[in-house]
């Protein structure tokens, strides 16, 4: 199974930025997901033709209803959006996300019939304390969906996003040994089925080594996303 590449705009991406992605789509590059803006999503299904496949950085966790600036699962869906970004560590810093409000998000996009993409994380504080397998274990604990269709997870230490730093590869490979555990605790041999990506400042010039690393099954990238060139590089050095 090639490694999956996914590429989160976050709010970054204007009309003009389109042709990254019909780039991105035209290259034959395969297993590259990219999650634009919401403003950008229908016309990043346009061009993208199939070839990349277009997701949402969120969705609210109910169908519809009085939630004035919100975006369902069932729009992204409506949009022809195949996968949602749920939990990401800036929408539980920014917006107060509890671990409750990410598993009733992974729930919608299920429901709506997209992939969903789960993220968890440690601070550095936690790192440091020596508490990065019990963050992980809680956040996965209180997040996870009922089941394991349609589930990737995300491990974002939350220290390396945009700082330039990464853990080291042991400590890569113990993170997502432990993640990989504890799906396979909760979800039996379907468990093995889930794939795990590392995202955290991901770069082309890191991601070659990250993506030999065991139970590493592709990468989530933010800065290094917003170009044909570097995602495409980034995909390219896939093992």
């Amino acid at each position: 199974m090639p490694a999956l590449i996914v590429g989160n705009w976050k709010m970054n991406g204007l009309g003009e930025d389109i042709a990254e992605i019909a780039h991105m789509a035209g290259s034959g590059a395969r297993s590259v997901w990219i999650a634009p803006p919401f403003t950008l999503i229908d016309r990043a299904v346009i061009v993208s033709a199939g070839a990349v496949k277009i997701g949402g950085q969120d969705c609210h966790a109910n169908a519809k209803g009085a939630h004035t600036g919100c975006v369902s699962a069932l729009m992204l869906a409506d949009l022809g959006a195949g996968f949602v970004i749920v939990g990401h560590s800036e929408r539980r810093r920014d917006n107060g996300e509890s671990d409750a409000d990410v598993r009733a998000k992974a729930t919608a996009g299920r429901a709506a019939e997209l992939e969903v993409i789960l993220c968890i994380g440690e601070t550095r504080a936690q790192r440091n304390a020596g508490q990065t397998e019990a963050v992980l274990t809680a956040q996965l604990a209180g997040s996870l969906p009922d089941d394991a269709e349609g589930l990737i997870i995300a491990y974002e230490p939350v220290w390396a996003i945009g700082t330039g730093l990464t853990p080291t590869l042991d400590d890569v490979k113990a993170a997502h040994a432990h993640i990989r555990g504890q799906i396979v605790a909760r979800f039996g041999p379907n468990g093995h089925g889930v794939r795990i990506l590392y995202g955290g400042s991901v770069t082309p010039a890191n991601a070659a080594d990250l993506l030999r690393v065991a139970d590493v099954g592709g990468v989530l990238v933010g800065g290094a996303s917003l170009t044909a060139e570097s995602l495409l590089a980034i995909a390219s050095s896939a093992p």
